[in-house]
């Protein structure tokens, strides 16, 4: 850490950032001031340690043991969204969704009013391809700053990330940092009309001032995840503190006092299930990292 600004924590309690509120420690937390930081400190490590970057945690079970290596949070300096010319939105990888949505209204830029919809960062939705209400990150991204594990930084255009559903080749301990979106000219009160659309929509079919951690579940092709869920009869379905949402059948919800293992039993449990009643393999879309 010599030299740096950032925070460097040991045995870094993790369930406190993360929506599930649950989860064990990471063995380091590393908050940088700013992506020179990162890399010069990724560097360092030499690839010594595994990393994971952490935005919201609205995505992801840390299980209860914690989360091996190093931990790399991008708090307030990774955050800021900036309009450019030509209807771009060049944004850090902290900056919420719902931040990058409004600063498009409020400059009159449509077509980003989706991320509106999605319970995230730029950098968590960056890498796996984040998507709501039809529209998907693949069709508005224009290029993202990473630092790889060893501390190398690129610029990467959207056809490097060989965008798939929810899903990009970004190797394991990539840090997105940045990244760049295209949007056109708008009406800033139809965007914003759309953007309260969404947000209703979300109230009304998603259990959001729940614990729970996103859609649990991928669609698979040709199904939706919610209604395999409830044709085999998982609503309400409990293991420990967690349960299966009355709400929308494809959230997990720690009712008080889930552990990280509830959670993600109740989900194999529901996967299980699934397959029994339909035939249909699940696939997880909340990602599950760390020691059982």
């Amino acid at each position: 850490m010599q030299g740096l600004r950032g925070k460097l924590t040991p045995d870094a309690p993790l369930g406190k950032l993360v929506w599930f509120k649950a989860g064990g420690k990471a063995d380091w937390l590393f908050e940088p001031e700013d992506a020179d930081e990162l890399r010069i400190f990724l560097e360092r490590l030499e690839g010594s340690l595994p990393v994971m970057a952490l935005g919201l945690g609205s995505n992801l079970i840390i299980r209860d043991g914690g989360v091996p290596g190093v931990v790399v949070k991008l708090g307030k300096p990774f955050a800021k969204v900036e309009v450019k010319d030509d209807y771009v939105l060049a944004c850090g990888a902290g900056a919420h969704g719902i931040l990058v949505a409004s600063t498009a209204r409020d400059a009159g830029v449509a077509g980003l009013e989706f991320l509106r919809g999605i319970p995230g960062t730029v950098g968590g939705f960056v890498r796996m391809n984040g998507g709501a209400y039809g529209r998907e990150v693949a069709d508005v991204l224009i290029d993202c700053d990473v630092v790889m594990p060893d501390g190398r930084s690129h610029t990467l255009p959207v056809a490097d990330l060989q965008y798939s559903y929810r899903h990009s080749v970004l190797p394991l301990g990539t840090v997105v940092t940045g990244a760049r979106f295209q949007g056109e000219a708008g009406d800033p009160e139809a965007i914003g009309a759309e953007m309260d659309r969404i947000a209703q929509a979300r109230e009304q079919s998603q259990p959001i001032r729940s614990k729970t951690g996103g859609s649990t579940f991928k669609n698979p092709p040709g199904h939706k995840a919610w209604e395999l869920v409830d044709a085999a009869g998982c609503r309400g379905l409990t293991m420990g503190g967690a349960q299966v949402s009355e709400k929308h059948t494809n959230f997990l919800i720690n009712t008080g006092t889930a552990t990280s293992a509830d959670i993600e039993g109740l989900g194999e449990e529901v996967k299980r299930r699934v397959y029994e009643h339909s035939g249909v393999e699940l696939e997880w879309e909340i990602q599950r990292v760390g020691r059982p």
